[in-house]
């Protein structure tokens, strides 16, 4: 199931980014080539990475490189990141209150 969600991660994160495969390789550092970049996002195939291709795979995909690694089935990193909390900085307005 692992390479299933790769692949799903690789094809979503290429969609929403509006990025090629070309694109995702160059900020990669062309460590993982646009073709195999384009073969992991296609549908009906199998994907898998080794443990040192997950950092740059996330760099291609702009995403955390333990997400690459869940979605891969590898162990994941420490990352210091992890541990800051966030909270959404957006006040709700219901419509009894805008009434006033």
């Amino acid at each position: 199931m692992a390479a299933k969600d790769l692949q799903d991660l690789v094809r979503r994160r290429l969609w929403e980014l509006s990025r090629t495969p070309d694109d995702a390789s160059r900020l990669s550092r062309w460590v993982i080539p646009p073709e195999t970049l384009a073969r992991m996002a296609r549908t009906g195939g199998t994907s898998f990475i080794t443990d040192g291709l997950a950092e740059f795979l996330a760099r291609a995909l702009d995403v955390p490189e333990n997400r690459v690694r869940r979605a891969a089935g590898l162990p994941t990193v420490p990352d210091e990141r992890e541990s800051i909390t966030t909270r959404p900085h957006l006040r709700l307005v219901r419509e009894d209150d805008a009434a006033e």
